[in-house]
């Protein structure tokens, strides 16, 4: 539990350890409180220290819940339903070490790709990078062409036009040397020269032309970080949500399941469903208890069901077809996995699902409660 004590527990000499500077917004005083917090991966172990009392806030204890690769500047980690926000590395060795281990890249499924998504953010997964930060865009001719800009080979008409007669999927990828890595997997710009230098690439694979070639990729680091503040920081670029607010249900690929994002995604796209919104999202304790508050006293999981949608990055998505709610509800399969391999084995939660909390995804239940719950994200929380 949260507490006043020892900064960090027994450690042997010279053990791996990485430290961050986080913050956290108290509500009930309304401040922000900034801490350091520790990260031990021998033993998946961690400790916090109060910066500002100058003590100790969380003695050193297991937490198996948490993984190195979550934790991101910029991104966001829930220790014991609390939100921090990753500010930045606490010391130069996390900083270096890290910094090397974890190259970050832009990465982008034009709207040629669109009925691909899923292939490509499986082939991301299989590859071992991480999506940081995800989400839908629909850009405009002129952010299409101050975002080509950027690039080396600068921008094009043809490029500017196609980049934004249709939504795009814009994610950043985190990974070892992850700018080579994704532009080793998307393959040559031009489909017909990835087709013959490198047949197993994103490009190649589903590719047109050279504009209509499904992915982007930032040229080195220094674009990487242009790209991805342009996208996810800088506050000048406004990105207003895609969500269409008719014939919806919602959908929301649960922590656990988010690895299988892709073959989710391919399974909803199959069916004939159009994804018209979604955004990768760390979602608070406040905020998971207050949209799961209708089955509090009703699901006797509930508390788990709200610690286990806060405990790592939730893919949230419109999903949209005549019916949605009924449809989808039939796609997803009953509440339970095991029940849902007896009787609907095709289901995504029959494949998907671990257990009646992790149970893959959360999809509307009710037919008047679809265009509230999208607009409870999409609509409410995007515009906070």
């Amino acid at each position: 539990m949260f507490g006043a004590g020892e900064s960090s527990g027994a450690m042997t000499a010279n053990e791996e350890r990485y430290a961050f500077n986080v913050q956290w917004f108290d509500p009930q005083a309304d401040m922000i409180r900034p801490y350091m917090l520790t990260f031990y991966p021998r033993d998946n172990s961690i400790d916090m220290y109060d910066i500002k009392s100058k003590r100790g806030f969380l003695k050193r204890t297991e937490y198996c819940e948490l993984k190195l690769s979550d934790l991101n500047v910029g991104g966001f980690a829930t220790i014991h339903a609390r939100q921090l926000e990753i500010m930045d590395y606490a010391d130069n060795y996390t900083r270096r070490t890290l910094e090397a281990r974890k190259g970050r890249t832009l990465a982008i499924i034009k709207p040629d790709a669109y009925n691909n998504m899923g292939n490509i953010l499986t082939a991301i997964e299989q590859q071992g990078l991480v999506v940081a930060r995800l989400r839908m865009v629909k850009i405009t001719p002129a952010q299409a062409t101050t975002f080509l800009n950027m690039q080396p080979e600068g921008s094009s008409r043809d490029h500017a036009a196609h980049l934004s007669s249709d939504v795009s999927v814009v994610m950043e990828l985190v990974g070892p040397d992850a700018v080579d890595c994704w532009l080793d997997l998307i393959g040559h710009p031009d489909p017909q020269q990835a087709k013959s230098g490198h047949p197993s690439s994103i490009r190649a694979a589903i590719g047109t032309d050279d504009i209509r070639n499904a992915v982007h990729g930032s040229a080195d680091a220094n674009t990487a970080s242009k790209e991805i503040d342009f996208f996810f920081i800088d506050k000048a670029q406004k990105w207003p949500t895609t969500a269409l607010f008719n014939n919806c249900a919602l959908c929301i690929i649960r922590p656990h399941a988010v690895k299988d994002a892709g073959a989710i995604i391919n399974r909803i796209l199959s069916e004939g469903f159009e994804i018209s919104a979604m955004r990768l999202w760390h979602l608070d304790t406040v905020t998971a208890e207050e949209f799961l508050d209708v089955y509090k006293g009703v699901l006797p999981e509930y508390p788990e069901l709200c610690h286990q949608l806060v405990v790592a990055p939730c893919l949230i998505m419109e999903v949209r077809q005549e019916d949605a709610v009924n449809c989808f509800r039939k796609l997803v399969g009953p509440h339970d996995p095991e029940v849902a391999k007896h009787l609907r084995a095709d289901t995504i939660r029959a494949k998907f699902g671990v257990d009646r909390v992790r149970n893959a995804v959360h999809c509307t239940d009710l037919p008047e409660d679809g265009l509230l719950e999208v607009e409870y994200f999409f609509n409410i929380l995007y515009n906070r």
